[in-house]
């Protein structure tokens, strides 16, 4: 298993970069998000990979953070997504987006994604919803780590959530605002106030 190249970044084209280590040149798949944020041709580069195995061969795919990868495992580990869509949900919503989405049950946001239509974001939800509630892999800060330990599906939380989104914001903007400002015993009038003062700026 390839857990991570180390090296020089060679070069980079139509969503894969080549990374010289040691005199041995790795091709690696990239995402659209992880080429844009790529440090110049000709200077050291650390991707984490995950390497899929097929019929028709190998082949490695890249991220610049562990987080990503390990959103990208999880994506995969979907039936029916394969490394081309899961690298293009990642092009498109950061894993912290992407956690955010599916606590929320927001299948809209995943499906911006391009290869994701309304029926494959609703199996991301399905298939993801208690991996993400339960796992206790990502290192993110501040509300997003009550999110992973904390689903907003109850009580006082969920009245809140459902007054802002008969407000007209969205479910993850909303969610996300209330993940970041709730504390316990907060009654629902502060949550709604203090998320709207949030959510206003």
């Amino acid at each position: 298993m390839i857990t991570y190249v180390k090296g020089i970044l060679e070069s980079v084209a139509d969503q894969a970069a080549v990374v010289d280590v040691g005199g041995v040149g790795y091709l690696v798949n990239i995402s659209t998000a992880t080429m844009s944020r790529l440090p110049a041709t000709n200077t050291p580069v650390q991707l984490f990979t995950y390497l899929q195995t097929s019929e028709s061969g190998q082949s490695l795919h890249g991220f610049l953070t562990r987080e990503e990868l390990k959103m990208f495992t999880l994506l995969v580990s979907v039936s029916g997504i394969g490394p081309k869509v899961g690298s293009g949900i990642l092009g498109t919503l950061s894993p912290q987006d992407i956690i955010l989405a599916i606590i929320a049950e927001d299948a809209a946001a995943l499906a911006k994604a391009p290869g994701v239509g309304k029926k494959t974001a609703e199996r991301l939800l399905l298939e993801l919803r208690d991996k993400i509630k339960t796992t206790d892999a990502w290192e993110t800060s501040g509300g997003m780590a009550g999110a992973v330990t904390a689903p907003m599906a109850k009580g006082e939380k969920q009245d809140a959530m459902d007054a802002l989104l008969a407000l007209g914001y969205g479910r993850t903007e909303a969610m996300q605002a209330l993940l970041e400002i709730a504390e316990d015993g907060m009654a629902v009038d502060t949550l709604i106030k203090l998320s709207l003062k949030k959510l206003a700026r």
